[in-house]
């Protein structure tokens, strides 16, 4: 299908572009941007007068949860509600059940979702076997069936031994280690250590949990020389320390969630279970340096961590409840709100930038040569390159209502009635390939 889109805001973090034009997409793939010659006959034309359009969000951090987990959400959900969300691209973590330590489970869902063609999908393998953190998957293996990188997801290795072999049998194939630092066992609890989960008599995580582990991981990278990624940051102190390790020229990024980003321990109020969520909420000062930190690039990418949880998990006692939140069709919104591109019906072109460079070129960065011949134009605008667009509407105020969410998980730290968030920002049409994956009623 040829598709025109006519007279919308062309913007791209990525080359700096910024413009009212029209966008012609034909065989999958962008033909021309700006001026479209009067040659094209489109299949279909699309108005776009006052909408953005954007290259298509990447998502670092979603769990799909099959297999294994079906009753909390199925792949025909999620990448529905990735399309919802504006998102063209997500990687998916390897805790399944079972675990995604083999490359017949790989390319299984690979195949589930082209099948579906509502998102791409990128996997993370699973860095051990059955995420035990003994024995060493076949990387190799499991790269040419499809993953884009490794990691222990919220199973950190104990052994010491295991994560430098591992990290230097990535480092022999240049592949990338993602890792998620918390020490295992300083990180048992269920909020942020402080003054909140003290009163509200919680068992806490402390800061320590995530340094510590930052600490050896740098430590090893020094030494290996892998490649790391260092997923969903928590802390001031964490952030500190991975601005330390790229100012000595070290292979390590870096994202935070939409979660950490925006809320505080306090929003857990009277043990609100949706604010449940891992790594745990902390304090205001953290917030804040988590938003420094990917405003100057010390954090690469911000994500959705999108966790969906059942309802028999999540409506339980807080230090009970299952940990996670729906997340994807929320980070968009959360984006703009971050930068400050929310405030105006029309966003300021500088805060529009930063706000979707965040989720389209900052988590390309991070994925790197991972992404094959998708490297060159995925998270952007440019003609020849893979039609994966975004067309939102800046000025449409929305509060989030779990019930009317895509996802089948319907828990969110952002629900209105809980949190009295109105975000901005409403997705209208996403295509995938030229193709459209998500258009609004």
């Amino acid at each position: 299908m040829k598709i025109l889109i006519k007279n919308g805001r062309l913007v791209d973090p990525a080359s700096g572009l910024d413009q009212v034009g029209d966008l012609a997409i034909a065989g999958g793939r962008i033909s021309a941007m700006g001026s479209v010659s009067a040659d094209f006959a489109p299949d279909r034309t699309i108005d776009a007068t006052g909408l953005i359009v954007a290259p298509g969000l990447v998502d670092l951090a979603a769990r799909l949860r099959e297999p294994g987990h079906e009753h909390e959400g199925m792949l025909e959900s999620e990448l529905a509600a990735a399309a919802a969300g504006g998102v063209t691209s997500v990687i998916c973590l390897p805790d399944t059940d079972p675990a995604l330590d083999e490359p017949g489970l790989v390319e299984m869902l690979k195949l589930r979702a082209r099948k579906l063609s509502r998102c791409r999908l990128f996997p993370l393998g699973a860095l051990t076997r059955g995420l035990k953190g003994e024995n060493l998957t076949e990387m190799a293996e499991l790269q040419e069936a499809g993953c884009v990188g490794y990691s222990q997801a919220e199973h950190p290795i104990k052994d010491t031994q295991v994560l430098v072999r591992a990290m230097q049998y990535a480092a022999t194939f240049g592949y990338t280690v993602w890792l998620r630092p918390q020490d295992p066992w300083l990180g048992k609890g269920v909020a942020a250590s402080g003054p909140v989960a003290t009163r509200l008599g919680l068992s806490g995580v402390p800061v320590t949990a995530e340094t510590i582990a930052i600490h050896t991981i740098v430590e090893l990278v020094r030494t290996t020389g892998a490649r790391v990624h260092l997923c969903r940051l928590s802390s001031a102190a964490g952030v500190d320390l991975v601005r330390q390790a790229k100012a000595q020229g070290l292979p390590i990024t870096a994202d935070v969630s939409i979660n950490s980003l925006m809320l505080t321990d306090l929003d857990i109020g009277f043990f609100n279970s949706s604010m449940r969520v891992t790594p745990p909420l902390r304090q205001g000062r953290d917030r804040d340096a988590l938003q420094a930190g990917l405003a100057d690039g010390t954090l690469d990418a911000l994500v959705s961590d999108h966790n969906p949880v059942s309802a028999d998990e999540k409506n339980l006692p807080f230090g009970e409840a299952t940990p996670g939140a729906t997340g994807l069709e929320l980070l968009l919104s959360l984006a703009l709100k971050w930068s400050g591109a929310d405030q105006t019906d029309q966003p300021d072109a500088e805060k529009l930038r930063r706000a979707l460079a965040v989720v389209t070129q900052g988590p390309v960065k991070v994925l790197g040569d991972a992404l094959g011949s998708l490297s060159s134009s995925a998270g952007r605008l440019t003609p020849g390159g893979v039609a994966d667009v975004v067309v939102f509407d800046p000025a449409a105020r929305w509060p989030v209502q779990p019930d009317v969410l895509v996802s089948q998980g319907k828990h969110t730290p952002f629900a209105f009635q809980t949190s009295g968030f109105e975000l901005a920002g409403r997705v209208r049409l996403t295509l995938v390939a030229g193709q459209v994956a998500h258009e609004a009623e």
